[in-house]
């Protein structure tokens, strides 16, 4: 019997099935990772519109408010009720307030129906100035002050209810009583009347100190209608001359001078943005602390009701075209002399450059060059169409001019045609942030120029640059 034949198993090679579609997917994904990389880490140009403005060397200070200030004392028991508009000038003889011994009055005229005091759109206005003012300086860490607008808000109702008490006491013809225990208290003197004491009235520059600087530990009593008070009290205070100072703390010795020399220095108050000339003096202390005080001859009513403010000294202002800091940047160009930069067929300018032909024969070639700035004897060219070393031939003339002078201008970059242009500029002021440049110069910027942001961004000359503007 014939043995059955093994069955054989062939054995091929193996291939590589390689998906296209999934190749072609993995380099896409690899290209827009490395494009989003780059992109991320790129520096992008950002635009910025030049405006007309102005700059000031602003210094920021919390002020002490000092005036000539005479406290008047009770010289009777009693409550007190007040009729005189705080703020406002009283002369001498006016009514300022009222003192009833007795209590009784205001029971009295309870009985009457006349404890309803109807207020005017002036007093309202009044009441709405008050609160409006306050709002605008509130500040949420020294939440204290709330009580001392409450206190003044309270003393101000009460005042301007007043007048309307003041009609019904002279209308009690008929209760002699009533009338004997009220005391009319008149001003002995002219001045502004004020509703509050402490402690700073016989303040000056020369016994200044940093506490009292210190507006946290400022303590201020509110004098309000109805209260009680006793003989010798404090009822009010009159502020009897338009001559006041403001007191700032300045210990830079170099600040104080430089103030000192001016004489007279601008000051803008924060609370209302009013701008006054104050005479400057300065004074130092036993502890080595510095005070400047600022005189003034008028205003002194619009601040007769605030001890501390926030004032500004404006020691230079200057006007132009505002650019910030960050677009300014530092450029080199060769300096060529006038005589060698002359006009091509199309009036550009440009200069005859030294060359040599295939042959070895000296000719020239029209070189198109920008000039970006001039003095009275050369044009500033940029270094990127020149070479250092180059030689130039004047014009009609055996004349030639080695290029190797290089110069720095100070300017921004122009973006108007859709690439960086270096235009220089002038300075007339910089503060930290911004600078007040010349505008209409040659070579220079004009109002609505579009230059780049953050002259860091620009790489070379950075020609034909994708750019966003901002406002």
């Amino acid at each position: 019997m014939a043995r059955k034949p093994k069955n054989k198993i062939t054995k091929y090679p193996m291939f590589l099935h390689i998906n296209v579609g999934i190749v072609f997917f993995a380099f896409i994904l690899v290209y827009v990772i490395i494009c989003v990389f780059m992109y991320f880490n790129k520096k992008h140009i950002v635009g910025y519109e030049v405006r007309e403005g102005s700059l000031s060397s602003n210094n920021i200070y919390e002020a002490v408010a000092l005036r000539s200030e005479s406290i008047v004392t009770a010289a009777n028991a009693g409550y007190v009720n007040y009729f005189a508009p705080e703020g406002q000038r009283v002369a001498v003889g006016n009514l300022v307030y009222t003192v009833d011994e007795s209590g009784d009055l205001l029971d009295y005229l309870k009985t009457q129906g006349t404890e309803q005091a109807s207020l005017t759109n002036e007093d309202l206005s009044e009441l709405r100035s008050q609160i409006v003012s306050y709002s605008a300086d509130f500040d949420p860490k020294t939440f204290s002050t709330v009580y001392d607008f409450k206190n003044s808000l309270d003393g101000t109702v009460q005042k301007l209810a007043s007048a309307s008490v003041l009609q019904s006491i002279n209308s009690l013809n008929n209760n002699a009583g009533a009338l004997n225990s009220i005391n009319y208290c008149y001003s002995q003197g002219t001045g502004i009347v004020q509703y509050y004491v402490d402690g700073y009235e016989d303040l000056n520059i020369y016994n200044m100190t940093s506490d009292l600087l210190d507006n946290t530990k400022y303590e201020r009593k509110q004098l309000i209608s109805n209260a009680l008070v006793g003989v010798g009290d404090p009822v009010f205070k009159l502020s009897t001359n338009e001559d006041w100072m403001v007191v700032i703390k300045e210990n830079d010795l170099e600040k104080v001078n430089a103030l000192a020399e001016k004489e007279y220095v601008k000051v803008r108050f924060l609370k209302n943005q009013d701008e006054a000339w104050g005479k400057v003096s300065y004074v130092t202390n036993d502890s080595g602390d510095t005070f400047v005080g600022l005189s003034f001859t008028n205003s002194m009513i619009t601040f007769v009701k605030d001890r501390f403010l926030s004032v500004e000294l404006i020691t230079e202002d200057e006007s132009g075209l505002k650019i910030p800091n960050s677009s300014i940047a530092e450029k080199s160009f060769f300096v060529i002399p006038k005589e060698y930069v002359t006009k091509g067929n199309n009036n550009n300018s440009g200069v005859l450059r030294d060359k040599y032909d295939e042959n070895g024969n000296e000719t020239s070639e029209f070189i198109e060059v920008e000039l970006y700035n001039e003095n009275e004897d050369s044009y500033y060219v940029d270094d990127s169409t020149l070479r250092n070393g180059d030689l130039l031939i004047k014009l009609d003339s055996q004349d030639k001019f080695t290029v190797n002078s290089k110069d720095t201008l100070i300017g921004v970059y122009n973006i108007n045609k859709g690439y960086a242009d270096f235009r220089q500029i002038s300075i007339l002021y910089q503060n930290d942030e911004y600078a007040i440049v010349k505008s209409n110069t040659n070579y220079g910027l004009n109002v609505y120029d579009y230059i780049v942001l953050d002259a860091s961004t620009v790489e070379g000359d950075a020609k034909n640059l994708d750019t966003s503007e901002e406002n």
